[in-house]
């Protein structure tokens, strides 16, 4: 189908936005946690070569400061309950002697 096409309502077009690198990686690591595979996978998504987003998929696998998981496990009568494990990364911050 065409871009553009007419109604009894009047022209129609549809408009085309390709996904960003950004998007294309996080599709990937929701597909596989393998590294290598993460950027093929982004890099078949937007065409490039995957020595471009090799660099980018590992800048996005780092650790955030917070990382939170949770889980859902079911107790005594089918009731569930949520637990949630969370972990902080602690930032140090070097100070410099004074003279």
């Amino acid at each position: 189908m065409s871009g553009e096409w007419n109604t009894k309502y009047g022209t129609r077009r549809v408009r085309h936005d390709p996904p960003t690198l950004d998007e294309a990686i996080f599709a990937a690591i929701g597909i596989t946690e393998d590294l290598d595979q993460q950027a093929e996978i982004a890099a078949s998504l937007m065409g490039l070569p995957i020595e471009e987003v090799q660099a980018q998929v590992k800048k996005a696998s780092r650790p955030s400061g917070t990382l939170r998981v949770s889980r859902v496990i079911a107790g005594e009568q089918g009731a569930q309950r949520t637990v949630v494990v969370e972990r902080r990364v602690t930032r140090r911050v070097a100070v410099a002697k004074r003279a």
